[in-house]
């Protein structure tokens, strides 16, 4: 039974809708991760070169193995729009064996 320590969840956000799915499908078919989930109409402050912004953005949910993480930052570093995106990895603890069985599946060369 998977104990959940091999993976993780990434979170990112992008500019639009379109953006977003653009990504989430790169990465999907480079096997980089299992799922991506866009969450519309995320408002985000934050502060860049000096002055806080207020965007509309969409967060990307992704989920991944540990084994896969480092070329799934590289791999959204190319293709982002953004100078700096976000790249935030958390690790997983449990889940269910069967859902963490399919994540592996889905991942794999």
């Amino acid at each position: 039974m998977k104990d959940g320590r091999a993976f993780r969840i990434v979170l990112s956000t992008a500019g639009s809708e379109e953006e977003g799915a653009r990504i989430a499908k790169s990465l999907l078919e480079h096997k980089l991760c299992a799922c991506v989930n866009l969450v519309p109409k995320v408002r985000s402050l934050y502060r860049w070169e000096g002055e806080v912004q207020d965007d509309a953005e969409v967060l990307l949910i992704m989920k991944t193995t540990q084994d896969k993480l480092q070329a799934l930052s590289d791999h959204l570093a190319q293709i982002h729009s953004y100078d700096v995106p976000e790249v935030l990895a958390i690790a997983v603890d449990k889940g269910s064996a069967s859902y963490l069985e399919w994540l592996a599946e889905s991942c794999a060369d």
